[in-house]
């Protein structure tokens, strides 16, 4: 799929990008990852929020947004694209590919991508354990319409 926008930034806001780029994590574990199939498996074990921040005192990038941005760097293509979408494993995979839309597909053709999940009932803690559970449903709604 052809990236919209900035293809060096990936439209990601530039704070946020700095410390992505410059976090221990993306440098000694992301960028080892050369494979999409390494990248989903790292979100899988990994991935427990997909907020762009950690919380509590660690105030650098999620683990979600540098696997997320490693993800950029690789160009997926629409099947890999739909394969984040449609992945049976982990709801935080699923969300780590609305993001990835978010951020690099035409706004033109998001909602396409996005029509087929309005309705989706799976649930998910966006901001982790403690937080509001969502439906994958409501969670594609507020990326597409708040991001």
């Amino acid at each position: 799929m052809e990236q919209h926008g900035n293809t060096t930034t990936y439209n990601v806001e530039n704070v946020l990008r700095q410390n992505i780029i410059n976090s221990d994590y993306y440098n000694k574990t992301c960028l080892k990852l050369s494979s999409w199939d390494e990248v989903v498996d790292e979100i899988y074990e990994n991935v427990d929020h997909v907020e762009p921040w950690m919380s509590g005192n660690a105030r650098g990038p999620s683990t979600a947004f540098c696997l997320l941005y490693r993800l950029f760097t690789m160009k997926l293509n629409a099947k890999q694209i739909k394969d984040l979408l449609n992945h049976k494993d982990s709801p935080y995979i699923r969300a780590v590919g609305f993001l990835y839309l978010r951020y690099v597909a035409d706004p033109k053709i998001l909602f396409s991508w996005y029509s087929s999940y309005i309705r989706d009932n799976e649930e998910i803690k966006p901001s982790g354990e403690y937080g509001k559970a969502v439906t994958i449903g409501d969670y594609c709604r507020d990326v597409m319409l708040e991001q």
